[in-house]
This record gives structure tokens, sequence and C-alpha cells, in this order.
């Protein structure tokens, strides 16, 4: 059998099926352009009857059997448990929000997917993401894709040079309905599934519960910024800012019966703090201070420069000052104050629809941050 020139990740979901479907019409047309499917694991069942992966794994099957296409199989579970989900129960334990997804895509979709690809004689793999990526001047760049509302960029800030120019995105020209569409017509058996949501390893099981089993509860009060005790919480570390569900405060003397929302967490002494309020003062912050950047294209565009800015996944852009300091890492100045920048999360730079790269977020100005962390090394020069 000719080895495939393009390996594609087949996740059992309908993007990464369609892009399977639109390579395999591109290699009929060139008989030279084989392609071959890839299922990857990368959570090992841990018996609680929430992983999907064995379902997911017979969709990729089928799939890859309705398009005549091989697959392969992979199981990257030590992998991911190692580059991803140790990080993830860490940053949790530190009072920290990671983004697994995308140190998922760094440590294993676009590293130990793509080695097995060329191990397998492949010069290039392929996933259903939603992003575009294309050479100019001889350099690869990533940009958003023609769908908005599905631009997954974000998550892919993190990949470089080697990367981009092993890799297609079959749906950066695709809008979500016209996949589902063609899912559909062609009679893909993934055309009506559900899109998976929330963090992969977790699915639909409770968060708080799932993270119980790392990270044990350990009660302590909830209190206002001012120090006024409004009731108790199972463990600041399954909190983040901005959060409003699980609270559980009911009305509280004194004040009026309005929605309470994280706006600070004191890891070492265990308190989670709330304030009353979607747009409360204490959740505001115009300054942040990042770890080292990761830059696409190898270096940042200048020292001190004008960008566009996301602190989170389908946040509008927001125009900000970005220095580059000696270390690396970056103080960025937004024009209007941002609410709920939370360290742990990805900062991801644009020019227009081109990402520039990112970093994890270390600290930011917010008020309460400030009082509870004086330690963070903030104000000091670029």
């Amino acid at each position: 059998m000719i080895a495939a020139r393009t390996i594609v990740g087949v996740s059992g979901g309908v993007d990464s099926s369609v892009a399977a479907l639109l390579l395999r019409d591109q290699a009929t047309r060139d008989p030279g352009d084989a392609v071959a499917g890839l299922f990857m694991q990368n959570w090992a069942d841990d018996g609680s009857g929430d992983c999907r992966a064995e379902d997911d794994r017979r969709d990729a099957v089928a799939v890859c059997g309705r398009l005549g296409l091989p697959i392969h199989f992979r199981d990257f579970s030590r992998e991911y448990w190692d580059g991803v989900f140790a990080h993830f129960l860490a940053e949790y334990a530190a009072g920290r929000t990671p983004n697994p997804d995308v140190l998922c895509n760094r440590e294993i979709k676009f590293k130990h997917f793509l080695d097995a690809a060329r191990e397998l004689g492949a010069e290039r793999i392929a996933t259903g993401h939603y992003a575009r990526i294309e050479q100019r001047d001889g350099r690869w760049t990533l940009l958003r894709a023609a769908d908005a509302g599905k631009d997954q960029s974000y998550f892919l800030h993190q990949l470089g040079q080697e990367q981009l120019a092993a890799t297609l995105f079959p749906l950066g020209d695709w809008l979500k309905h016209d996949v589902r569409a063609l899912a559909a017509e062609t009679g893909l058996p993934t055309a009506a599934k559900k899109d998976s949501t929330g963090i992969c390893f977790i699915g639909e099981r409770d968060f708080r519960e799932f993270l119980s089993r790392w990270l044990p509860a350990r009660d302590g009060e909830i209190r206002t910024p001012d120090g006024r005790v409004v009731g108790t919480h199972p463990g600041v570390f399954y909190f983040t800012l901005g959060q409003r569900e699980g609270l559980n405060i009911g009305g509280v003397r004194g004040f009026e019966p309005a929605p309470w929302y994280v706006v600070g967490k004191d890891v070492g002494g265990n308190v989670l703090y709330v304030d009353q309020g979607s747009d409360s003062p204490w959740l505001q912050s115009q300054n942040l201070w990042s770890e080292t950047a990761h830059w696409i294209d190898g270096h940042p565009p200048a020292r001190r420069f004008a960008s566009s800015a996301q602190t989170r996944y389908r946040q509008a852009a927001e125009a900000c000052e970005v220095d580059v300091r000696e270390d690396g890492s970056l103080q960025v100045r937004f024009q209007r104050a941002q609410r709920a920048v939370t360290p742990g999360q990805s900062l991801v730079l644009y020019d227009g629809d081109r990402c520039l790269g990112g970093a994890v977020i270390a600290a930011t100005d917010a008020a309460l941050e400030s009082q509870l962390q004086p330690h963070l090394e903030r104000n000091h020069a670029a």
C-alpha cells in the first residue's frame, strides 16, 4: 500500500470527518496525494463511564470506512497525562485557571501526532480546526478562520514555523453550517453528532466532582472584599474569576438580592472573595503581566507595539499596547479596562486576522489580586 502523504486526525466528530472528506476528494483528483486517518486516544478510561473515547473511536472507524480511507490508531494517554494533565492539576492547586486545550494542541496534536504521522511515512498532518495557514514572504502565518464564531486560532497560538509548514486546516474557509450540510449530503455518520464541549477528559460529568479526585475539598469562608463573611465554599481551586454558578449564597442580610460573582482567591488562606454585579469594579483590570511569550514567527514584531488581544476564547479582541521585557515576558496595557482577566489563562495577540502568538497570564492590576499577591513583581520597567 502506498504511504499516505497526509494523515488527518479523525476524532469521531463532524469537523474532522468533513476535513477527511475534503482531503479524500482532493486526493481523488491527484492520485499522488494519498490520505489516511489516525485516531488518537488521549485519555485512559478512568472507570467513571463518562469517557466517550470508545464511542468516538467507533465513529472515526465508520467515517474512514465510508470514505474508503485506511485508519491508524495511537494511544497518547501517557503523553497527555505527563504533558497536559499534570500541569492542569498543578495550576488548579496553585489557584490559577489553566487552558488544557492550548497545551493539548502543542504537546499532543502538533507534536506526538505529527511525529506518528511522519513515522507512517506522511509529509504532513491535517485536523478539523477552524483556522487558516498561509505563507507570506517565506514565513508561515496562522490566520483566523472564515467563520468568526468557530475560529480556533486562540487555541493554536503556541504553534511555530515547523508545525505550520506541516499542517493543513481544510475547514479554514468553511462556515460551520456548510460543514454540517456537506456531511449530511454525503451521508457521513457523524453529520448530526453534537459538538463536544468543555474539557475533553472531563466530558459531561460534574467538574467539581472530577477535580475533587485529585484536589480534595477543603471548606473555607466566602468573604466580600471588605472582609464580611457571606458563606462557605468547598475549596478555592474549584472556582475561577467571574464565576457565578456554584456559590450557593442565599439572601444575606444587609445586601441587595443580586447575583454574586467570584472576584478573588486567597489560596494560602483558603478564602474565596465575592462581590455583587457582573461588572464589579473588583473584577476590572487594565494591565496584565505574562509568562514568557511564544511567537509564531519565532520573534516578536517589535520590542513595543500596538496589537489586539484576547484573554479568553470567544472574547472580542481588545486594543492594547505590548511591551516585551528582557526575559521574554510581556506587559500589556489595554485601552479600556477588562473584566475577569484570569491568571493561568492565555493571552493571545493579533494583528488583524493574523495570530502573532501569546503567553500565559501571570498577574493583573485588579485591585484585590494586587492586595492578595503583593509578592508578584509587576511594575518594573520592560
